[in-house]
């Protein structure tokens, strides 16, 4: 998941937690394995030796021969004390101690969402890893309890590290949240969402919830949506197809840090509906950036934004529009702000790193 100017969710989890163990332990070797050459901005310390094995695993039946053979064998050859996967996937045939981060289980329940190939490798496989992994990190407490319920795993033997949020994303002066809905909206306010552009993400629904907001609520308020759409599919191109204010949602693609953090911070404000998600750091990137939030009321989301956003049901379209209407009330949106102000406290990569370390070690004993 290290590819460079394409780090994605788990990605993301994956850089900012790996440098900090490396940075924090310079006493252990770490060995890196990568499916292509690695960018040398990922080789974090001199104590990190990156390894390059084939095939480049993009692809289910691709995993099995990258995990099953390449990285079995290589374990052979290195001999370490532990593996650890940030990403869920590992060998079977390992004796070794291993931890594996699950990051949350929607293909258990939303398989309608994940093409077949990819839903009968998640399906076989994940399995099989809750089993015989010696440990599991995992985001949140409701992702623990997920992996318990579907996987029948003690819950001792999973411990929750919490996501923490770039530094990069903090308030900007109004006159450069003035420049960038110049550069995006035409000076107009907007609404955003960030993520991949997946069935999950609930945007058919957010489209609909828009164009209701939007008759109800006339004004000059647009929708940015920020992310690819590797995912797009059938149902969200027909939301999209009969909205009204079809004109009022601007796609603004793949953003760097930099400026999806400028971005976040001159939002009227984030909303962020999926359906499902393990923690959504979309809603603390918001509270860093003092944007008030709008998310759903179910999975993870609640747990994450505490009292600091706006809960509202992801499979009501109405329910969405109703607070998007309410973040038009200046009151408002500056006590979500300060709330959000408070809640961000509770995360940082670094307490997420130290958690992910200390997972590691219970599993050498």
């Amino acid at each position: 998941m290290l590819l460079k100017d394409r780090l994605e969710g788990i990605g993301w989890v994956a850089y900012e937690t790996l440098r900090r163990m490396v940075a924090s332990h310079p006493e252990v070797d770490f060995y890196f394995f990568f499916d292509r050459e690695p960018d040398p901005k990922f080789i974090f310390a001199d104590n990190v030796k990156p390894i390059v094995l084939f095939p480049q695993a993009r692809h289910p039946f691709l995993y099995i021969w990258y995990f099953e053979l390449s990285v079995t064998k290589a374990l052979r050859k290195i001999k370490p004390d532990l593996f650890f996967s940030p990403d869920g996937y590992m060998s079977l045939k390992t004796k070794m101690p291993s931890v594996i981060q699950f990051h949350d289980l929607n293909f258990e329940h939303f398989p309608k969402d994940m093409p077949k190939i990819h839903l009968w490798h998640y399906k076989k496989y994940f399995p099989k890893y809750a089993r015989k992994a010696k440990r599991i990190v995992t985001v949140s407490e409701f992702s623990k309890q997920d992996i318990v319920d579907c996987y029948h795993v003690s819950p001792d033997k999973i411990d929750v590290a919490y996501n923490g949020v770039n530094e990069i994303f903090a308030p900007i002066p109004e006159a450069e949240q003035i420049e960038i809905r110049n550069r995006y909206t035409d000076g107009n306010p907007y609404f955003m969402f960030v993520g991949s552009l997946h069935p999950r993400k609930n945007l058919a629904r957010l489209f609909t919830a828009f164009d209701l907001f939007k008759s109800q609520m006339p004004s000059d308020v647009k929708l940015l949506i920020v992310g690819e759409k590797r995912w797009w599919s059938e149902p969200i191109q027909q939301a999209y197809e009969k909205m009204r204010f079809q004109g009022d949602v601007i796609f603004a693609g793949r953003l760097s840090a930099e400026d999806l953090h400028k971005v976040t911070a001159s939002a009227l404000a984030s909303v962020y509906v999926s359906y499902f998600e393990g923690f959504g750091i979309p809603i603390l990137e918001a509270f860093k950036c003092d944007t008030p939030v709008i998310t759903s009321n179910v999975t993870s989301m609640p747990e994450v934004a505490d009292d600091a956003a706006l809960l509202v049901d992801p499979f009501s379209e109405s329910s969405i529009a109703e607070a998007m209407t309410e973040m038009l009330d200046e009151t408002k949106r500056a006590e979500l702000i300060e709330k959000g102000r408070e809640r961000r406290e509770a995360f940082s990569w670094d307490k997420a790193a130290e958690d992910i370390w200390n997972c590691l070690m219970k599993s050498l004993n």
